[in-house]
């Protein structure tokens, strides 16, 4: 409808700049476009431009933005009941929740504690794990995003992040290198040698924290069997497991959860973004003799919060699992995930591409350099398409869509990606 950014969102980006903290909004020339409205995998900004999303809003609309049934849901609570007393007094809706998710997730991990944000489900588990163990420091991976608050900086492995609050954050810290995802059966055990060595050296640990593929840090996919291989060493070394699913979950990777593909279950699985569809909601849960290590409640919770198990949250939750296995969403990741792999594939060698990589609905291509991923983002936005700028270095484009997209409108989208790629990356 205009030239993108259009003129009301420009506009709108001179009020942003005026009013909000400077840290939070990159505001460019060229970027962003303010968003309006969201419908299925369609965006419309301020000025009515319609885009395509291959982000799904950071994972979170798995189900589809403004989802029908979701949105239903939040209004039927709303006028029932918006907000209840958290760990005081408990409502239906919350009931129902605990329970669906409990038969939702894997086998064992029936004990559950909600949150609002991810960071807060990260830290919960970290909690979990030091009352678990009586230990106190924690084992992650570089590259890893688990959130920004203070716990979840502490274990994160992405340094821009906690570089100017170091002087806060735990130094006990063990950072482990993420496999690499083209490791052969030798290579596999190798770095599970020496990651058994790392641990085993190591008698503070409560715990590992890792992704199962890592989101912020690049969409990097383990090789098969170096998860099983963290189980088995955790399970004798003493250590409690924590599987970070916040982006992961609610059938991204083509189940409806990423541990289930290598058929593990770890002790405590974090879950958020796609959980409430757009309303904010996340848990943790954990087997019960670790949640157990939590003291029963005598009127005052060691960790709850005011929104714990907010009524719309836990209506959306309910709805967004509903819908989750109405429309087959985590089998239709795994479906469609051969035809996005081959599609990208294409992509590799030419005009810059260094490197194709993910699961289901959850890709990274891997650009020259941060620069040119930058300059894709922006010319795919020209062009009517929504993808983010990601990994450690900042130069993979990340290809996760809400779950519901159409064939049609995927394939153009892919199309929109290859030609602002080549746009940005010079001669094939």
């Amino acid at each position: 409808m205009t030239e993108i950014p259009g003129p009301r969102s420009a506009e709108m980006r001179g009020d942003l700049a005026r009013f909000e903290s400077r840290n939070v909004t990159y505001l460019g020339e060229d970027f962003p476009v303010f968003w309006e409205s969201a419908s299925g995998a369609t965006v419309v900004d301020v000025d009515g431009n319609r885009y395509l999303d291959l982000t799904a809003a950071f994972g979170v609309a798995n189900a589809g933005h403004a989802n029908p049934r979701v949105v239903e849901a939040i209004h039927t609570q709303a006028e029932r009941l918006m907000h209840g007393m958290g760990d005081v007094h408990p409502t239906h809706v919350r009931a129902r929740l605990l329970e669906r998710l409990a038969n939702a997730l894997p086998t064992g991990l029936n004990k559950i504690f909600l949150a609002t944000t991810g960071s807060e489900a990260v830290e919960a588990a970290m909690k979990t794990a030091m009352l678990a163990t009586g230990k106190a420091a924690f084992a992650s991976y570089r590259g890893a995003y688990h959130g920004l608050s203070f716990g979840a900086l502490t274990i994160g492995g992405i340094e821009r992040f906690r570089a100017p609050f170091a002087g806060v954050l735990s130094t006990t810290t063990l950072m482990l290198d993420f496999p690499a995802g083209d490791s052969d059966g030798d290579g596999v055990a190798r770095e599970l040698a020496a990651l058994r060595r790392a641990l085993a050296a190591r008698g503070d640990l409560a715990a590992v924290v890792i992704e199962p593929i890592q989101s912020r840090g690049g969409i990097v996919v383990p090789p098969g069997g170096y998860l099983r291989g963290l189980r088995a060493i955790c399970d004798e070394l003493g250590i409690v497991l924590i599987f970070d699913e916040i982006y992961t979950g609610f059938g991204r990777t083509g189940s409806w959860f990423a541990c289930m593909h290598d058929g593990i279950v770890p002790d405590i699985i974090c879950i958020g973004k796609a959980m409430g569809s757009g309303f904010p909601i996340s848990a943790i849960a954990a087997r019960a003799d670790v949640m157990d290590a939590w003291p029963v409640s005598r009127g005052e919770a060691l960790h709850t919060s005011t929104y714990l198990g907010n009524p719309m949250g836990c209506a959306a939750a309910l709805a967004t699992i509903d819908e989750l296995e109405r429309l087959r969403l985590p089998e239709r990741a795994r479906e469609l995930a051969p035809a996005v792999e081959e599609r990208l594939q294409a992509f590799l060698g030419k005009h810059g591409v260094r490197d194709v990589r993910g699961r289901g609905l959850m890709w990274g291509v891997e650009l020259r350099d941060a620069a040119q991923a930058d300059a894709a983002v922006k010319a795919a936005l020209r062009l009517g398409l929504i993808v983010l700028q990601t990994g450690r270095n900042g130069n993979v484009i990340s290809v996760t869509p809400p779950l519901v997209i159409g064939r049609d409108d995927l394939d153009r989208a892919l199309d929109l990606l290859e030609n602002a790629i080549a746009e940005t990356g010079g001669p094939p």
